[in-house]
């Protein structure tokens, strides 16, 4: 596999899209660090690391509007790909939606939020954007 986060957004996409409650993903440093943000920022509803084998995996309880049956994830958008990296700094940090989205970046002190970064003064580079 070229692109795991790629994979992992698709996962989760597909998953969005046939209205599954729970989707299981390959594990790593860098999903789970994403997999936090999600939680934290209210994209998912809950999450657990499960350690079966040497990689382990991710489960993800997707949250649902219980009137209406909407996702709380309208959109997973990747933008650096390992074809083509794409680098900001914390001046030209993404505004997706105006705020309302988040931009998940990746930088030399972690995984962060474009928010946070514009916070700390450090860039990095762009994965993807939620909203």
């Amino acid at each position: 596999m070229t692109d795991p986060i790629a994979d992992y957004l698709t996962r989760l996409r597909n998953a969005i899209k046939a209205n599954h409650r729970v989707v299981e993903v390959p594990a790593s440093n860098l999903k789970k660090e994403i997999t936090k943000i999600l939680f934290d920022k209210g994209y998912i509803l809950n999450y657990k690391f499960v350690e079966d084998g040497p990689q382990g995996s991710i489960k993800i309880a997707l949250k649902y509007d219980l009137v209406n049956k909407v996702n709380a994830i309208k959109v997973l958008k990747r933008v650096s790909t390992p074809g083509l990296r794409k680098y900001v700094g914390y001046k030209d940090a993404p505004r997706v939606l105006n705020g309302l989205g988040i931009a998940i970046i990746s930088t030399s002190k972690g995984v962060m939020t474009d928010k946070e970064i514009r916070d700390l003064k450090i860039g990095g580079e762009v994965l993807c954007y939620i909203y």
